[in-house]
């Protein structure tokens, strides 16, 4: 597959030339193939969120070069970048606003000149796959759960039909019921349309269920880039930089000192599950 994302040397200071200038990118170098489900974890000041807001050009690099979707970022009209690059912040649905689920889904729509019939084919095929019925479409926005709201949001994103989908903490605040099912849907909808997805996350338990490949962002700068099994390998270093490992690859750790031969390199609990009893099959 072709690069969706390629980054060359990026630098960002934010204020900078002022006494509280602080580089929030350090020299950033990164390819992203079309289709990828990729993670960027990081502690709080990493640059993780830096780094995203490029994509869409919230965010302009002090230095380097920045392609994305074939378009270069800096000094260009962002409209068309930012109907390609799709950013769902933290509690979007404080962004809802409309007096219907309905108008807010269709409101980037209309600011595209989209025509009706058009626009209400792609609301209700957007609705359906964040799984909103016709009945919460016609709902105020502050009627609804609180993970109504989130998939309400993230639709009004969708249905703009985004070649990449960022995710910046999406499941802040929602229940662990809420989280795996708005995690479902995006898996869903990952496969089906075949777009890249990014996940920004403190949760390394979201990010080994889900992810392919786990960029880790340090100081400004990437400092580990592999896959889950790689990443979450380097235990002792993710520690040193204020990072953990799923809390199912602990287990695995710990009873690998009573079971010397048992996997360790494991970081869902459905791979765990397999692990044990392949290895309770063996010993009987």
């Amino acid at each position: 597959m072709d690069n969706i994302i390629v980054a060359k040397n990026l630098t960002y200071t934010y204020m900078k030339g002022s006494p509280l200038g602080k580089k929030a990118l350090d020299n950033v170098s990164l390819e992203m193939k079309q289709g990828e489900f990729a993670a960027i974890i990081g502690h709080t000041g990493s640059g993780k969120s830096t780094l995203v807001q490029h994509l869409n050009g919230l965010l302009k690099q002090d230095e380097g070069e920045l392609t994305v979707a074939g378009l270069e970022t800096k000094g260009r009209d962002l409209k068309e970048l930012r109907r390609k690059v799709g950013i769902v912040f933290q509690y979007p649905e404080h962004q809802l606003f409309e007096e219907t689920v309905y108008k807010d889904i269709e409101f980037g729509l209309l600011r595209q000149n989209i025509p009706e019939e058009e626009r209400r084919a792609r609301i209700m095929e957007t609705a359906s796959i964040m799984e909103l019925s016709e009945s919460i479409l016609q709902k105020s926005p502050y009627e609804i759960s609180g993970g109504q709201k989130r998939r309400a949001a993230i639709a009004g994103i969708l249905v703009l039909e985004p070649e990449i989908l960022v995710l910046d903490e999406p499941a802040a605040g929602l229940d662990p019921a809420g989280t795996r099912e708005l995690f479902d849907i995006v898996t869903t909808l990952y496969r089906e349309k075949n777009i890249t997805v990014i996940l920004v996350s403190h949760s390394m338990e979201l990010v080994g269920d889900f992810a392919s490949r786990i960029i880790v962002m340090n100081e400004g700068s990437i400092k580990y880039d592999g896959t889950p099994s790689e990443i979450f390998g380097l235990g002792e270093q993710l520690e040193k930089i204020g990072l953990g490992v799923p809390q199912i690859t602990k287990l695995m750790k710990k009873l690998s000192v009573y079971y010397p031969d048992i996997r360790t390199d494991v970081y869902t609990v459905e791979e765990a599950q397999k692990v044990i009893m392949e290895r309770l099959r063996t010993k009987k």
